[in-house]
């Protein structure tokens, strides 16, 4: 079975019929955006509605997915899933919250991927994680970036790590036994506007930005660890078309999606207060730190979907600081960017500030 093209193609009476768990977090949000302009009929699902703008999907439906009649109940009438929905977080919170992560998300995964099955949905997408491959293969600021057979032998970052590549192994157990078309992507760190930036479990690009629009000219920023620890980032306007081509193509096996930009997080400092026109100064204090540098080999990704990211750093955090900046100068902001508990996207508005 091969989906492709435009779904307006077919005309607005058949309009092909999507559910985006998560949907109030931040990747869950810009996709139900996308699958809409696209031409798709979507619910969206999430215990919360999307916290900086009204959501996009023509249905949205408040359901906690550790249920699994809430789970029936969102797939029903549904033709593709894109299950985002997650209990996750930057390094600051999975690195102390193991057995909540991997208890939710277990229990949402295998609840979905069942409700799904026996629903009749023809094509389910699953977002994992960088956090499959194997912390040893990590320990270099300039490791080389894992390729997607690298999750083996298995070794993942405990809690969240196993949880992901366990799903990605039921995935393809649904695949082969009951003919569910499963799409899997291990995201590589997704960023921009509209997500989380504050409370906890914001990730390093709106952790940063955070600091830099807070700070005072002169001023001084924390990191975690000395700064030398490597990332790559993706802005989510790229993510989210990376998923909609996945879920289009034949490929069934999991596949790196992110950016192949390697930084340190010193330089991602230095790029956002080149971004912001202030001077900052660096103070290095301990805090988790992750492993010493994780990228994403795209090798593999170019050749299934014949498309890379296309957007560069230097833009993406251009964007992403404005819009934290100005939400800043919003009395109530910190509050209601650090509010949700669960929702969407593997590397999605809730990350623990990995500074």
């Amino acid at each position: 079975m091969r989906f492709s093209g435009n779904p307006m193609r077919a005309g607005r009476a058949s309009r092909p019929r999507a559910l985006v768990t998560g949907a109030g977090g931040f990747i869950g949000h810009h996709l139900v955006k996308y699958l809409a302009a696209a031409g798709y009929r979507v619910r969206g699902v999430d215990l919360e509605r999307p916290s900086f703008e009204p959501t996009h999907a023509q249905e949205f439906l408040r359901l906690d997915l550790r249920r699994s009649a809430d789970c029936s109940t969102a797939v029903r009438g549904m033709e593709e899933v894109y299950h985002l929905a997650a209990n996750m977080g930057g390094m600051g919170f999975i690195e102390f919250n193991k057995a909540q992560i991997a208890h939710d998300n277990v229990v949402m995964d295998a609840n979905m991927l069942e409700a799904a099955r026996c629903a009749g949905v023809k094509r389910f997408f699953y977002s994992s994680s960088a956090c499959v491959y194997p912390p040893f293969r990590l320990q270099q600021p300039d490791a080389p970036p894992p390729r997607e057979e690298d999750a083996y032998p298995a070794d993942p970052v405990d809690g969240y790590g196993w949880e992901k590549l366990y799903m990605e192994r039921l995935c393809r157990h649904y695949r082969e036994d009951f003919r569910l078309e499963t799409r899997v992507a291990r995201f590589h760190s997704m960023y921009g506007p509209l997500g989380t930036y504050d409370g906890g479990r914001e990730k390093a690009p709106a952790a940063i930005c955070r600091k830099v629009a807070l700070a005072k000219d002169g001023g001084t920023i924390d990191i975690w660890g000395d700064g030398e620890q490597t990332r790559t980032y993706c802005y989510i306007d790229d993510c989210v078309e990376g998923i909609h081509r996945l879920m289009r193509s034949d490929h069934q096996e999991p596949i790196n999606l992110g950016s192949d930009r390697l930084i340190t997080i010193n330089d991602l400092a230095r790029l956002v207060a080149r971004v912001a026109g202030r001077r900052v100064t660096l103070r290095h204090v301990t805090g988790p730190e992750g492993v010493r540098g994780r990228g994403s080999d795209n090798t593999r990704m170019r050749a299934v979907l014949q498309w890379e990211p296309r957007v560069t750093l230097e833009e993406g955090m251009r964007r992403t600081y404005a819009w934290i900046a100005a939400e800043l100068r919003v009395p109530d902001a910190p509050r209601r960017a650090g509010q949700r508990i669960i929702d969407g996207g593997a590397t999605q508005a809730h990350a623990g500030p990995t500074r």
